[in-house]
């Protein structure tokens, strides 16, 4: 017994297009249940808490250490120069926060921890600057000769033995540890403070070490520059699909 139904018209489709459609679906492979991993962006809140703080005071960073002068090319770079030139050029771009340029700044003591306890020291800068908040910190730059012998593989040409031989490979490594520390313009209390560290080498024995820092630098600058703004980050999440 032959039965049929009828579809309402607008239901009812040529030939040609529902062809067309269900080799589309056929062709669509099925999404097996279970967890899905998406990546997505997360805004991540700049670490100081920047309610009613408006402006930032770029105080000069103290150069407890900067090894290696005279052993590589270029060594006598200025590092306080670079770096400070490096943040305010970040902070200004990244940052909502105004930045004021330094006065004539003359600290009683190269001693942080010390001038960390200074709250009138910091609260009278912040008061002459109109400041909010006030970063200083210090630098120390290590430049090192990483130069030494390692086995290569070498095969004879005439016997096709294979061979082990050291060989002087030349390397200079790069090292930057930054404390940044952030004060209160009002009260001169220290709000926050953190330790940035990074390494890199390079073969060569005449590395350029202004390039050697500024790859440090280049690592570390979301962390850094995620003290005063807001960033995004990447993550991922899972997603349950029956």
């Amino acid at each position: 017994m032959n039965m049929s139904v009828a579809l309402p018209r607008h239901w009812q489709w040529t030939r040609g297009p529902l062809t067309v459609v269900m080799a589309l679906l056929m062709g669509t492979p099925a999404v097996a249940a279970g967890p899905v991993e998406v990546g997505i962006k997360l805004p991540m809140r700049a670490r100081v808490d920047l309610t009613n703080r408006n402006t930032l005071l770029p105080a000069p960073f103290v150069v407890v250490s900067q090894q290696g002068e005279g052993r590589v090319r270029g060594s006598d770079v200025d590092v306080r120069r670079e770096f400070e030139r490096y943040l305010n050029k970040v902070l200004r771009r990244e940052s909502t926060l105004k930045i004021i340029d330094p006065p004539n700044i003359t600290y009683s003591t190269f001693d942080m921890d010390m001038l960390a306890r200074d709250t009138e020291f910091w609260a009278e800068l912040g008061d002459r600057t109109q400041a909010d908040l006030i970063v200083a910190g210090s630098l120390d730059f290590d430049i090192q000769d990483r130069s030494g012998y390692r086995n290569e593989e070498y095969t004879n040409p005439l016997n096709g033995q294979i061979y082990y031989r050291q060989v002087l490979v030349e390397q200079t490594g790069f090292e930057y540890d930054i404390v940044v520390q952030v004060y209160d313009g009002s009260t001169g209390e220290l709000v926050l403070t953190d330790n940035f560290k990074d390494f890199k080498s390079f073969e060569g024995e005449k590395a350029d070490p202004l390039r050697g820092m500024f790859e440090n630098l280049y690592a570390l600058e979301d962390r850094i520059i995620g003290l005063f703004a807001q960033r995004e980050v990447q993550t991922s999440r899972l997603l349950y699909v029956d």
